[in-house]
C-alpha cells in the first residue's frame, strides 16, 4: 500500500531534515479534507474508504502513480495527545508530520539576484581578441619550429642539387639538348608518377613513408652524381645526339626523374599534411604564417644553395664541387630522419594519427610489386583515380586557379625572358639583378599574405593576389606590344612590372595552399596534391612547345599574350568560385569572413 504527503509548500530541504516523521493509526475522515484533526473521545465516522491515483504529480511531492488509501493526517502538535484514546485493534493507518514541513518556503534553486550568472542561463564564449589569439596560436608550436628545420636542411641541399646538375651537364655538353631531354623526361616523369606516389604515400604511415622518400631521393642524387663524375672524367667530347645514348646518360636521365617525384612528394607532404596537422586546420592565421615561413625557407634556400655551388664552382672544378655536394647529400640524410621523429615526439604523437580510410582502388600489395603487368595496371587505375578525386574536389576552382599560373612562361623569370633580354641587349647583371628582384618579391609575399588573411580571410587574399597579378600583367603586355620596349627607359618599365606582379603571383601560391589544405580531405591530400602537380607540369610542357615552335624571339609578344591571358583566366575562375558559393564551401571555410557568422 503506497503512501503520499500532500503540502501546498513542501520544500526538498524539509523533508530530508524531517526525520521525526512517525507512523500511527488513528481514525479514518472524510477523504474530502485535506488536513485531518480529531478530537479527544470524537467517534470513528462510518466513511468509505476510496483509493485515488495521483498522475503526475511532481512539482510538490516528487512521487507519480501511486496508489493512496485517503486516511486521517494529523501533525504532530496537534494530536500527539490523542493518539492514546486509539483503539490498538486499529488497522487504518496515519502519518505524522511536523509542522515546519507544512509552513517551509519553497525551494528556488535560480533565484533573481543569481539569474545572470547561472549556468542554467549563460555559457562562455571567448571575445573576439581571444578568437583572433587562438586562431594565431598553432596547435603545436614546438614542433612546427622543427618543420622549419626539416625543411630548411632539405630544401638547402635539394636546391643546391637543382641548380648543380644543369651546371655540370652544360660543362659536360655546349650543347642545351642534354639539359633539355633531362628537363623534359623529368616533367613527364612528375606528369606520371606523381598520382602514384601520392597514393602510395596515403596508404603508408606518415613517418614510415617520410623516411622512405627521402633515402630514395638521396640515392638518385647520389647515383646522378656518380654518373656526371664518369662522364666528366671519361666521356670525351661528343656531338648531342651520341650523348643521349649512352648508357650512363639514360640512368642519369630515370635517376634524375626518380629524384625529382621523391622530392615533390616530400615537398606535398611537408605543404598539404604535415603542416596542417601541427599548425591546425582551423586556425587560420597560424596556418597562414606557417605556410609563408616554409615558402620563405624555400626562396632563401634556393637563394643559398645557388650561390653556394656557384662559389664552389668558381674555386674548384666540377669534379671536387660534385664530390662536396654528394657529402652534404650523405650528410643530410641522417639528420632529416632524426628531425622526422623529433617533430612526431614534440607534437604528442600526432603524425601517428591515422588517415580515414579510402575507398576505390586498393594500394599496392606486396604480391603486386613482383608483377610487372600488375604494377603497371595498379599504376594506370591510380592515375585514373587520382584525376577522378582531383575533380571531385571540394575546391576544384582554386586548384585549376592554381594550374593557370603555371601556363605564365614568358612573364616570369626563366629561360624565355633571359631569352628576350639578350636579344635586347641588356647586360647579364641586369638579368641576374632582375631575377633576384623576382625573388625578393617572393619572399616579400610571405610576409603580406599572412597579413591578407589575417585582415580579409584567405579567401579574399587570395582574390587580391590574383587581381593584383592580373592588373600588373596587362599593363606589361600594353607597354610591350607598343613597341615601346625598343627604348631602354621602356623596357625597364616592362621589368619593372613584372616584377611586382610577382608579389601577387606568390601571394596566390602560398594562399592557394592554404585553400587546398582546408579544403582537401586528410586522407586523400597526397595523391589530390600530387596530381595537381602533374597538370601544372603538364601545362608547363604546353607551353614549353609552344615556345619551341615560335623560337624566334620576334615572337615573345605572342608568347606574353598567353601568358598574361592564362593568369585572366584564373583571376575569372577563382572570383566566379568565390562569388557564388555552396554549403559545401561555406561549412569548409566558417571560419572564414566571407562566410562567417557575422555574415548577413
Amino acid at each position: 500500500m503506497g503512501l503520499v504527503i500532500i503540502s501546498s509548500r513542501p520544500p526538498i530541504s524539509s523533508f530530508l531534515q524531517s526525520r521525526s516523521s512517525r507512523i500511527s493509526r488513528t481514525p479514518p475522515v472524510s477523504s474530502r479534507s485535506r488536513r485531518w484533526i480529531l478530537a479527544p473521545g470524537s467517534p470513528l465516522p462510518p466513511v468509505r474508504r476510496p483509493i485515488f491515483r495521483l498522475k503526475n504529480f511532481i512539482s510538490n511531492c516528487s512521487i507519480t502513480n501511486v496508489d493512496i488509501d485517503t486516511e486521517s493526517i494529523t501533525t504532530e502538535d496537534q494530536g500527539q495527545g490523542d493518539l492514546s484514546s486509539l483503539s490498538s485493534c486499529c488497522s487504518i493507518p496515519v502519518v505524522h508530520i511536523t509542522q515546519d514541513i507544512l509552513d517551509a518556503q519553497p525551494l528556488n534553486l535560480v533565484t533573481e539576484e543569481n539569474y545572470k550568472t547561472s549556468l542554467f542561463t549563460t555559457l562562455p564564449v571567448l571575445s573576439e581578441e581571444e578568437q583572433v589569439a587562438l586562431s594565431a596560436t598553432p596547435a603545436h608550436p614546438a614542433g612546427l619550429y622543427a618543420l622549419y628545420a626539416i625543411c630548411s636542411a632539405g630544401n638547402l641541399v635539394e636546391q643546391l642539387w637543382n641548380f648543380a646538375w644543369p651546371a655540370a651537364v652544360a660543362i659536360l655538353h655546349p650543347s642545351l639538348l642534354p639539359v633539355a631531354v633531362l628537363g623534359f623526361f623529368t616533367k613527364l616523369a612528375i606528369c606520371v608518377g606523381s598520382p602514384l606516389v601520392g597514393d602510395l604515400m596515403d596508404s603508408f604511415p606518415r613517418i614510415p613513408a617520410y623516411y622512405s622518400l627521402n633515402i630514395v631521393q638521396t640515392i638518385a642524387q647520389l647515383l646522378s652524381v656518380a654518373m656526371i663524375i664518369h662522364a666528366l672524367k671519361t666521356i670525351p667530347h661528343s656531338p648531342a645526339s651520341a650523348v643521349i645514348l649512352q648508357p650512363w646518360f639514360i640512368v642519369l636521365v630515370l635517376a634524375g626523374a626518380i629524384e625529382r617525384v621523391a622530392g615533390l612528394a616530400l615537398g606535398v607532404t611537408v605543404e598539404r599534411d604535415w603542416v596542417v596537422l601541427l599548425a591546425g586546420a582551423n586556425r587560420p592565421i597560424a596556418l597562414a604564417q606557417a605556410n609563408a615561413m616554409l615558402n620563405r625557407i624555400d626562396l632563401l634556400c634556393e637563394i643559398a644553395g645557388a650561390s653556394l655551388f656557384g662559389i664552389l664552382l668558381s674555386k674548384y672544378d666540377p669534379v671536387t664541387c660534385l664530390k662536396l655536394a654528394s657529402g652534404l647529400m650523405i650528410f643530410a640524410l641522417p639528420v632529416l630522419i632524426l628531425l622526422g621523429q623529433l617533430i612526431n615526439k614534440l607534437s604528442s604523437g600526432v603524425l601517428d594519427s591515422f588517415r580515414l580510410p579510402q575507398t576505390g582502388v586498393n594500394s599496392f600489395k606486396a604480391d603486386a610489386l613482383l608483377n610487372p603487368w600488375r604494377i603497371v595496371q595498379k599504376g594506370l587505375d591510380v592515375i585514373k583515380r587520382g584525376w577522378l578525386e582531383y575533380k571531385q574536389q571540394p575546391v576544384l576552382p582554386a586548384s585549376v586557379a592554381y594550374v593557370f599560373l603555371y601556363f605564365n612562361v614568358a612573364l616570369a623569370p626563366g629561360a624565355i625572358m633571359t631569352a628576350f633580354l639578350t636579344h635586347h641587349g641588356i647586360s647579364p647583371s641586369i638579368i641576374g639583378g632582375f631575377s633576384g628582384l623576382c625573388a625578393f618579391m617572393g619572399v616579400s609575399a610571405t610576409f603580406m599574405s599572412a597579413a591578407l588573411v589575417k585582415e580579409f580571410g584567405v579567401l579574399k587574399a587570395g582574390a587580391a593576389g590574383l587581381i593584383f597579378q592580373s592588373s600588373l600583367l596587362m599593363i606589361a603586355v600594353a607597354v610591350l606590344l607598343s613597341g615601346s620596349v625598343s627604348r631602354q627607359n621602356s623596357l625597364y618599365v616592362f621589368l619593372y612590372l613584372v616584377v611586382l606582379s610577382r608579389l601577387g603571383h606568390m601571394s596566390y601560391d602560398i594562399v592557394g595552399t592554404q585553400i587546398l589544405q582546408t579544403g582537401i580531405p586528410t586522407n586523400k591530400a597526397n595523391l589530390i596534391g600530387t596530381t595537381e602537380i602533374s597538370i601544372a607540369s603538364l601545362a608547363e610542357l604546353v607551353m614549353l612547345g609552344v615556345a619551341i615552335l615560335a623560337n624566334d624571339v620576334s615572337h615573345f609578344g605572342f608568347l606574353a599574350i598567353l601568358s598574361v591571358s592564362s593568369v585572366i583566366c584564373a583571376t575569372w575562375i577563382f572570383c566566379q568560385w568565390l562569388a557564388n558559393p555552396t554549403d559545401e564551401h561555406r561549412k569548409l571555410f566558417n571560419f572564414d569572413p566571407q562566410f562567417g557568422p557575422n555574415v548577413r
